[in-house]
């Protein structure tokens, strides 16, 4: 995961799907830190491709609610094919997912453990402990958007999509401390994620690899 601006920049997710802290990154890879962020950690706003279709139907989807204080904008629209719609729908919602278990201070919080599985679920882990450790969680705005989605079978997808965290900033929970970093070109990162239908007809990620400072994300 390559998400927060300091906390998060420095644990980047190597894998895929959508785990972000705030702004600023540092400079590298996925697994770059950045000495201004929670190592370890980086997702509310609006949502263009809710986690409807067949799934939804089926699937008894966790609750995500999260602070006034954190939102988010999916600049992603529905491509009018079901399984496609169906997997950024859900992808929205595996990205607040680990939001909220930095918020809850659990790395073992239910609701990204619906998301995720197998290598994502134990790198996002690590990420969100990152965030425990450091008594911090995330604030401000996330931006998502320049979504590809390719559907190679019935239960198979890759998700390749770009984040902007310039306005998204780590918080420290004792002093409530906002660490306002500037923005770079690191505050924009690339995800590729690969995501199979489970059982329940919900789309979960199973790697996710993330490029920060990315130049098909910048502004």
């Amino acid at each position: 995961m390559n998400r927060r601006p300091t906390l998060i920049a420095a644990l980047t997710l190597t894998a895929a799907a959508a785990l972000t802290l705030s702004a600023c990154g540092s400079d590298g890879s996925s697994k770059d830190k950045d000495k201004d962020k929670i190592a370890g950690a980086d997702t509310g706003g609006s949502a263009s491709a809710s986690p409807t279709a067949s799934a939804s139907a089926t699937a008894d989807r966790p609750k995500i609610e999260l602070p006034s204080d954190l939102s988010y904008t999916f600049d992603w629209s529905k491509t009018g094919d079901k399984d496609k719609d169906a997997v950024l729908g859900d992808s929205e919602q595996s990205i607040k997912a680990v939001d909220l278990a930095i918020v809850n201070q659990d790395a073992l919080d239910k609701a990204y453990l619906f998301y995720y599985e197998g290598e994502a679920a134990a790198n996002t882990q690590e990420f969100i402990q990152a965030y425990v450790k450091a008594k911090a969680r995330v604030t401000g705005a996330y931006r998502y958007y320049d979504a590809s989605v390719n559907v190679s079978d019935k239960d198979s997808a890759s998700l390749v999509y770009c984040e902007d965290q310039s306005k998204a900033y780590d918080m420290y929970l004792k002093t409530k401390k906002v660490n306002k970093t500037p923005a770079t070109k690191n505050s924009y990162v690339l995800y590729i994620t690969q995501l199979h239908k489970n059982d329940e007809g919900v789309w979960v990620v199973e790697k996710i690899e993330s490029q920060r400072g990315s130049d098909k994300c910048q502004p």
